[in-house]
Formats: structure tokens, sequence, C-alpha cells
């Protein structure tokens, strides 16, 4: 847990609130999706039985379309990977649809390899990052271990799923071929996938308990409204989203930038003599062309720079190490006369802190998760363009303001300024400009839940509002929210057992209603 300044700290809370489960008749939307999806499984059970008798098994617990390797082990766990055929598409028939490839990691204590437990999958956040890859049984993982059987699954575009990388996004040729691409790689397929696995690797198909941390908790809440018969629990941490029809990211982007001014205050509150250093690197930037090459090819501009409160100003420890990182943001000069210049240690830094070469599904896809059959036309950008009187890192630097950070955002100009992205400009502008998003929530089925959900809500989170993940918990019929300040959105990570054990706890009958 990241200290707070003494005259920041607010009271503890901790909340548990049950909400009422109103009688609702499923929305045609439901109808649909359940019909299409009885059909579905019913036609992907007799291909999958075809499949079987024609292909013999890998081994014991393979098929056609699932593939196990053997057991193996880091300090005190044992771990087993598994690759799965599935569509592209599932909206259609399952023989047309090109296929890919889903990565699943399964992880149990030592010993526990045999034994009947119960499963849990895990949802990691993003869009378009991997799940973790344990070295060795710690944090969350070495709690969930003691009576879980944990599925860590690479989100199709990730990892090892069939990953969406620079240069594995080259291959294909036009704009509008690479989006049409990239629409099957939102939390509606990511649900699709894990239904997929659950009915291969789950004894009998049986439910299974779920866990979304930040947009895994997105993925989670699209779980519960068109898949809850797979669920067993789901547990969420900073993750409940705005579920409104059309496009919510203006809502966000709005409750985002208020939220950054508090933690950019807090931030040089703590490190007052960073005022001063960031602004010189922001002048220092302006006068040099608007911006100094990166190592990759990229460009750091002002704007640029502000990136780094994403990181810096968002998650346990983030300020420590943004301000350390503008501890060694020049050179030294070593020779008389030399010119100043910013160090290559922080522009590698920078980059490493940016990571858009690794992740490029984050910035192609990041807007597209607040859509429902509406387009989100870059909505941070928008939401900017109305607060800039107080994100004008040139102005603010040129008056002797403060310079502020932004957040969780993506921007159209990331493209021109990144080298991993440039290629890849138009066909987010096409992503921008998409309307028929398909809807990733059903508020009358999640108001008739029945599937118990514990959620964790950081009270100051500034990637997932706290006001808008009320919102969304009062549409959640039976929902236990948490609410605390004991972390930041990497409560997880963090204080990850302790922080499972608190849900798991809200879900067992540990802790008390109110």
């Amino acid at each position: 847990m990241r200290a707070l300044h003494s005259s920041l700290i607010k009271p503890l809370i901790r909340l548990h609130s049950p909400f009422s489960t109103p009688i609702i008749s499923p929305s045609p939307l439901r109808k649909q999706f359940l019909y299409l999806h009885s059909s579905a499984t019913t036609s992907l059970q007799k291909l999958t039985a075809m499949a079987d008798n024609k292909t013999a098994a890998v081994d014991g617990n393979s098929t056609s379309d699932h593939v196990s390797d053997a057991w193996y082990s880091v300090p005190d766990l044992r771990l087993r990977d598994h690759r799965f055929t599935v569509p592209l598409d599932y909206s259609i028939d399952r023989c047309s649809s090109t296929k890919i490839t889903v990565f699943a990691r399964e992880v149990v204590a030592v010993g526990k390899e045999e034994q009947s437990l119960p499963y849990l999958l895990y949802l990691q956040g993003g869009p378009g990052f991997e799940c973790p890859r344990p070295t060795e049984a710690g944090g969350w993982i070495s709690r969930a271990c003691e009576e879980y059987r944990i599925v860590l699954m690479d989100q199709r575009g990730t990892g090892l799923s069939t990953p969406l990388t620079p240069s594995s996004m080259s291959q294909v040729k036009s704009a509008e071929d690479l989006a049409n691409y990239l629409r099957h790689f939102r939390a509606d397929n990511i649900v699709h996938d894990a239904e997929f696995i659950r009915k291969r690797l789950v004894p009998d198909a049986g439910p299974w308990t779920i866990l979304g941390q930040s947009f895994g908790g997105f993925c989670a809440v699209t779980y519960l409204s068109f898949a809850p018969k797979g669920l067993k629990q789901a547990l969420i941490t900073g993750g409940l989203p705005p579920i409104g029809e059309g496009c919510t990211a203006d809502s966000v982007y709005e409750a985002g930038f208020e939220q950054l001014v508090c933690q950019n205050e807090k931030y040089y509150k703590r490190f007052p003599q960073d005022i001063e250093i960031v602004r010189d690197v922001v002048n220092y930037l302006a006068e040099s062309g608007g911006g100094v090459p990166l190592p990759s090819g990229g460009i750091l501009t002002p704007r640029g720079l502000q990136l780094l409160g994403l990181s810096g100003l968002g998650s346990s420890t983030g300020f420590e190490r943004l301000h350390y990182l503008f501890e060694r943001v020049w050179d030294p000069l070593i020779v008389q006369g030399a010119k100043r210049r910013i160090s290559d240690y922080f522009l590698n830094a920078y980059e490493r802190w940016i990571g858009f070469d690794a992740n490029p599904l984050y910035a192609l896809l990041h807007e597209s998760i607040y859509c429902q059959g509406a387009s989100s036309l870059w909505s941070a950008q928008r939401i900017r363009a109305l607060n800039d009187n107080k994100f004008d890192a040139i102005e603010a630097a040129k008056v002797g303001r403060p310079v502020l950070f932004t957040g969780e955002m993506i921007f159209p100009w990331i493209f021109d300024e990144v080298h991993a992205l440039r290629p890849f400009k138009d066909a987010a502008q096409l992503l921008a400009e998409k309307k028929d998003w398909p809807s990733l929530y059903d508020i009358a089925a999640l108001k008739e839940n029945k599937v118990p959900v514990a959620a964790a809500v950081y009270y100051e989170d500034m990637c997932v509002n706290l006001k808008l993940s009320m919102e969304t918990a009062s549409q959640i019929a039976g929902i236990r929210p948490w609410i605390t300040n004991e972390y930041m959105h990497s409560g997880l990570r963090d204080a990850g057992s302790r922080v499972f054990d608190h849900l798991l706890a809200m879900l067992n009958g540990k802790k008390p209603l109110f």
C-alpha cells in the first residue's frame, strides 16, 4: 500500500451493501443470446464429438481442439499448459470461422495435481495484456491455491493466445482488414473463449469461480450478463464497468480528468521539488523542435511526457517510482560548455513505462471497451480539450504552473509519436469511428442475477471511478461491494492474499452483511 501524505489520508471505509433483486423479464437481447448460445452449444457438442471420434488424443486430456502438456514445477506450484483452438468469430458457423489459439495455464499447489478441486478462472486487466507468469507461490495465487485449481487464461491476442504484436499485425495489409479483425477481441468474445475452455476443462462442464481484475472485472460483468450458468461465484477487484447503452467513455473521462487533478496535487505535495524538474523538461522538449527522438524511433513530446501518469499516479509505489525516474532525467555535464540533454537512461525508461511495443492492443482497443452500438470518436481527446486550461503542458510550464500528468487515456496523436503504433494509425481511426459495436452487458439480466458476486471498489481508484462503479453495482442483484481506501487500483497485485481472502469471506459468510 502506498503511504499517503498525512494531510490527504481519508478515514478508512468499509461498506458491504446488498442490493435487492427485482423480478424482471429477460430482455429481447438476452433471449436472442440464449437462443444463439443454446444452438451454438448444441452444434459445438456435435462437432466436438465428431472430431473426438476421428482424431487420436495427444494424451489423456487432449482432443482435436484442446492440447494439454505435462505437469512441470516452479517453487511450491505445479503448472500445466493448455492450448485450445477456438473460432475467431463465434457469431458464424464454427467450421466457417477462422481459428485462433487461446492459451491457458493450470496452476495448483504442489501435491494437489490429482485432487478434486473447484476451478477458478483469472481474468487479467487490460485490454491487451497477458496473464501473469508465476515464478513461485505468492500473493493471491498462493492463497487461491489453498482451495482452488487456478486457470490463468491469456486473453485472445495476448501472451500465447495468437498474440497480436506490432510484427504479427504487420501481416495484415490493409487498415480495413485489421480493424475488422480486431473487432473480435473485446469482452464478449473473451467470455465465449472462457466458456469454450470451461466445457473442456472442468469435469462434467461444471461452473467455476472467476476473479476479474480491472478490465478483467469488465469481462466478469459481461459473463454475468450472458453466460451466468457457467459461474459459481464472481470476484471483482477494481473492475465494475459503466454499463449504459451507447458509448460511456465520455462519462469515464469526465470523471477521470477530475480525479487526475487530485492525484497530481498529491504527487507534487509529496515531491514538491519535481514541479520545477518537470517544467524544465517540458520547456526543453518544446524548445527542441517540439520533442526529442526516442531509442525506438518515436518522439518524446511534452504531451507524451504526461503519459507517465498512467503508471505513476494510479498504482501503489507509483509516486515514488515516478519521482526516482525524474531524478535521472538529465545527463551530467562532465565537459565544460557541453549542452544539457535528456539522458538515455530516462528515454529508455520512458519507453519501458509506456510499453505499447509489447501490448499494442491496449492502445487500439482501449476506448472500444466502453462502446455498445455507438462510436467513441476519440473520447479522451475530446474531453481533454475541455480541460486544456489545466492539462496544456507547454502553457503550464510557460506561466509557472505545475505540469499535470494524464492517466488511463489513449489519444490519437499517440499513433504518430509512438514508433510501434504508427503502422496502425488508420486502423485505430476506423475503430474510433465504428458505430455497430455489439452489446457487452444486459442490464435486465444483471438485475436478475443469482450468481454470488463480491467486488472490491477502491475509493481513490484513478482507473475505475468510484461513483461510476457504485452506479453499476446498484444494477447487479445481490452484489456485495467492499469500498476501501486501503489500496489503489493495483490492490490485487500489492496485497493479493488479503484482498482475495476478504472477497471470498464476504461470499462464504465469514464477513457480516452490515
